[in-house]
């Protein structure tokens, strides 16, 4: 994986994309969680919402690793 992209001639970090789109899918499972109801079954919600943003960074991260 490079250390930085390009994109329309701004250089930022290749892992910033990753960082994006694990927000989006973290918020998408956020919603889908709590409409379900199980946050009411957790001990820590916020906690949990931030372990599933690592989980998910984490592991798209390690699948950009060549």
């Amino acid at each position: 994986m490079p250390p930085e992209i390009e994109l329309f001639g701004v250089m930022m970090p290749s892992l910033l994309p990753v960082f994006l789109l694990s927000f989006a899918l973290m918020v998408v499972l956020d919603l889908a969680i709590g409409r379900a109801g199980l946050y009411r079954r957790l001990w820590h919600p916020s906690l949990f919402r931030f372990a599933l943003f690592v989980c998910l960074f984490g592991a798209a991260g390690l699948l950009l690793i060549r």
